[in-house]
């Protein structure tokens, strides 16, 4: 059993973002998972750009197991939806995530937030966040993180390319698909109000007391999240 995590949008190093979680996670259920890296993120090159880069990365992961759980933070979500889906894929896991429809774009969903972050046109075919300094980036993001875990993830902000925003999904992969929502009750960045709209498409869906990314500030629930997932059946767990 292998567990891949796609991360956000615009940050770049899912590896770091995922890190205190992966530690966590191996060392009390033995389950192996690494970060997905997002061409759209100039993580890796490509010819292809944005979303349909993104999900075509994603599948070639899944191409290379037997097994996974595929965790999908905030834009990584609609990165498995449109992915599609994979016979690998034995459970999926949204963190204050998106499982949209066919047809919906990343921007058309954040313009449901009343307070979206504000982000700019980087004038080369990218969007970046603007606004934002390492203060205001922490308070927004991660309020329930320490000093030094603000200052870490704000130097891992990036530009994505604009049509990661803008590319209309053509698949679902969420669908037909076992699944868990964690919603973040105290997110400030992406409502809560959003997330339990989208939640109630997952198969069922759990509350962490926590801000934008558990995964950083409180990795023991999202490992106790995962300890629990109905995955007996699945061979290797």
């Amino acid at each position: 059993m292998d567990l891949i995590f796609v991360h956000g949008a615009l940050v770049r190093d899912g590896e770091w973002w995922w890190r205190p979680t992966a530690g966590l996670l191996e060392e009390r259920t033995g389950i192996r998972s690494r970060a997905l890296a997002l061409p759209s993120c100039g993580e890796v090159p490509d010819d292809a750009r944005g979303l349909v880069a993104d999900a075509a990365a994603l599948r070639r992961a899944l191409d290379d197991v037997e097994h996974a759980v595929v965790v999908g933070h905030s834009y990584g979500g609609t990165v498995i939806a449109e992915a599609g889906r994979h016979p690998a894929i034995a459970h999926l896991v949204l963190i204050s995530s998106y499982l949209p429809e066919v047809g919906t774009t990343q921007a058309a969903i954040l313009a449901d937030e009343p307070d979206p972050a504000a982000i700019a046109d980087g004038g080369d075919g990218t969007l970046t966040l603007s606004g934002y300094d390492e203060a205001a980036f922490g308070a927004r993001f991660l309020q329930d993180g320490d000093r030094g875990l603000r200052r870490d993830a704000f130097a891992r902000i990036t530009s994505q390319h604009a049509e990661s925003f803008v590319t209309p999904t053509t698949g679902a992969g969420w669908q037909g698909v076992d699944s868990t929502y964690l919603v973040c009750a105290d997110d400030r960045s992406t409502t809560p109000a959003l997330q339990r709209a989208h939640a109630a498409r997952a198969t069922r869906t759990l509350e962490l007391p926590t801000g934008h990314h558990p995964f950083l500030t409180r990795p023991d629930l999202v490992v106790d999240a995962v300890e629990a997932l109905p995955l007996s059946g699945v061979p290797g767990v």
